[in-house]
């Protein structure tokens, strides 16, 4: 009856083999799960740079053409909550920056329209530190 050592080294060419296989596999496995959650990381800031384009072209329309129908500030409200639920799936300052260009609009929407540029500056510099930010945020994903 062969000993311990013995099993081993004839065995050792299996052993070896199970081990790098079981290596690959996690690695495998967590290189896809990092890839997955960049993914969506990636997507929601996207979406969110696409959304305050958006929101960006009501605060003009509002401003500078008083276009009524396209330039609601109203219509603004969905623009900015959907920014803020989409920045809670990514990472970093992005949420923060999310909840001040809330504060900020919930601030100066009434304001959109009017001769007082104050309002329109103050939510243009909110959009503006978003995408910066989340452009930022994108930049860093690896």
């Amino acid at each position: 009856m062969p000993n311990f050592r013995e099993q081993l080294r004839n065995n050792a060419v299996a052993l070896v083999s199970l081990v790098v296989a079981l290596g690959s596999l996690g690695y495998n496995t967590w290189r896809n799960e990092r890839t997955e959650h960049n993914r969506n990381i990636r997507t929601a800031g996207f979406e969110i740079l696409t959304k305050l384009a958006e929101l960006e072209r009501v605060v003009f329309l509002a401003q500078y053409d008083r276009d009524a129908q396209g330039g609601n500030p109203r219509t603004g409200w969905t623009y900015v909550l959907v920014i803020r639920d989409l920045s809670e799936l990514v990472p970093k300052d992005v949420p923060g920056q999310a909840a001040n260009l809330r504060k900020v609009w919930g601030e100066n929407w009434e304001g959109l329209g009017r001769d007082d540029e104050a309002a329109v500056d103050r939510i243009d510099n909110a959009i503006t530190k978003l995408r910066e930010t989340t452009l930022r945020m994108l930049r860093s994903l690896r």
